[in-house]
């Protein structure tokens, strides 16, 4: 995404104040002009407060500024020339690896680009260059940082915080999680504290270290955590693992790739994107939770490369809506709304509809949550997986696959449709599911059920997702083989009652509730 940056403008007003028979202009003082009798409004001057007066807010200064003068050493500038990254979804929303054609002329003088009519000098093959933020986390010179901060690098520039720049060569990167690894050489630098990002809360105080716009290096923002365990806002894979952090630290380009500590001083999270529809700070920054940068940080220093760990399902979030449907007493867990053939999941016997609610004995809150565990873990990984099926309580062991590209990772379908409202009818028409028909949308052979060939606009099937070219897989839980199965089940589905269909969508399978409308 380009960054752009708005000018600042300050507006000097002249405030007018109107009163019966009274007309008052003024900028320093007021004239108050009533007849011919003036009056002269006396100035007063407000005294500074004592200490004890604001004894709360300069206890909260003098914390602030220990805790920002204890990790800023630790903060580090990156500089890349590259021959350009991938240029996908993702690279377009993430607000790092600055050029400075997107900056302001009076920034592009510190990129050596020279004032208005000013000329580059020709290149055998263009070059990127791009600024971005990373973090020392080892005295021997280990930092962290964002993948698409050094994606492509050919030469990469670490300023230290005493002003020191040493070259910086990558360890590894892994582009699923947006994570890479730095090294520089030196010895007994400042490192940080890794934290528990799993700890946050809504709410707490947290700081963001970094460079916005490339040249205002070591800048720190305060905010609070708005929210945790959010999916990725703009990836497009649904293996891309979420559980981001969202704070209102102010981030802006060339912050990527910094930290995102606690009150402790504790790295908890790596600043990655901002959502904007300007281009700058629009009060939503999101961070990689720092025990998913640990855990990549640790294989890449550890090996060189990423190997991620695979379970082979796709899965929605427990909702109040559909936890009726699985006998749940509680909206909590990820259902299992697909198991690919072949997967680790296959093979421990796992199955459409099963409930997972715990990992290893620890609760799962969601699609999203099992999601990020497991994205953390090594392939060859064995856990035992908490699973209710049909209300009822089992263990499943699985041994983790390793993720490849033509493989399913556990995948959070968890945002496809929602529950619509009203009315009889849910508002499709359905098909078989022909040759030609599987061939025209790519539907494997594997997939047995019901195709969707309309979907009335404004009705509760368009509510909640339906769209021409899914097929039906299910019905309230019970498989369908044909359309006319699937519009038997849908006909006995008492009048305004929910309904539970298993709905092939897009290379996936995931549960949507529609609630039909009555008439």
């Amino acid at each position: 995404m380009s960054a752009k940056t708005n000018s600042l403008v300050t507006n000097k007003l002249t405030r007018r104040i109107i009163l019966p028979g009274v007309l008052a202009l003024g900028a320093s003082g007021a004239v108050l002009m009533t007849h011919k009798h003036e009056v002269h409004a006396a100035a007063v001057t407000a005294s500074a407060l004592d200490d004890n007066s604001v004894s709360s807010l300069l206890a909260l200064d003098r914390d602030m500024e220990t805790l920002a003068a204890r990790v800023t050493p630790a903060v580090v500038n990156v500089a890349v020339t590259s021959k350009g990254g991938d240029d996908d979804d993702v690279q377009t929303h993430i607000q790092g690896d600055l050029d400075p054609n997107d900056l302001p002329p009076q920034f592009r003088q510190f990129f050596g680009f020279g004032g208005p009519g000013s000329r580059r000098m020709p290149q055998q093959e263009p070059l990127r260059h791009g600024v971005g933020s990373g973090v020392i986390i080892s005295p021997d010179g280990y930092i962290v940082t964002n993948h698409h901060v050094v994606d492509g690098a050919t030469q990469i520039k670490v300023t230290l915080h005493d002003r020191r720049v040493l070259t910086g060569k990558v360890i590894g990167s892994d582009k699923l999680t947006d994570i890479a690894v730095v090294k520089v050489d030196a010895h007994d630098l400042p490192a940080i504290t890794w934290g528990d990002s799993s700890k946050l809360q809504p709410g707490q105080n947290v700081l963001a270290f970094g460079s916005p716009f490339g040249v205002l290096q070591f800048s720190v923002t305060r905010g609070i955590v708005s929210a945790v365990n959010r999916p990725a806002p703009f990836s497009s894979d649904a293996r891309t693992p979420g559980g981001l952090i969202q704070t209102d630290a102010a981030v802006n380009p060339g912050n990527s790739g910094g930290p995102l500590v606690n009150a402790h001083g504790e790295l908890v999270g790596i600043n990655q994107m901002i959502a904007t529809n300007s281009g700058s700070f629009a009060g939503a920054s999101f961070a990689i939770p720092a025990n998913t940068a640990k855990a990549i940080s640790d294989q890449i220093i550890r090996t060189g490369s990423v190997h991620h760990a695979y379970l082979g399902i796709g899965m929605n979030d427990v909702t109040p809506e559909n936890a009726q449907f699985f006998n749940l007493k509680d909206a909590r867990g990820a259902i299992i709304s697909q198991v690919t053939a072949g997967s680790p999941a296959a093979s421990a016997g796992l199955k459409n509809g099963d409930v997972i609610y715990t990992l290893n004995g620890r609760p799962i809150a969601n699609g999203g949550d099992l999601q990020l565990q497991v994205a953390q873990m090594t392939p060859g990984t064995k856990v035992a997986l908490g699973i209710l099926r049909n209300g009822s309580e089992q263990t499943v062991n699985v041994t983790l696959g390793e993720y490849k590209k033509n493989a399913e990772m556990a995948s959070d379908d968890s945002n496809n449709g929602q529950p619509s409202g009203n009315n009889g009818k849910i508002g499709i028409a359905l098909g078989e599911l022909t040759p030609d028909l599987r061939q025209q949308l790519n539907i494997p052979s594997d997939v047995k059920g019901a195709a969707i060939e309309q979907v009335r606009p404004g009705s509760p099937a368009e509510d909640a997702g339906l769209q021409p070219g899914d097929v039906v897989l299910e019905v309230n839980r019970k498989p369908v083989a044909s359309a006319d199965q699937a519009a038997n089940s849908l006909r006995a589905t008492p009048d305004g009652k929910k309904v539970l269909l298993l709905v092939w969508s897009n290379g996936g399978a995931s549960y949507r509730v529609v609630t039909p409308s009555r008439g």
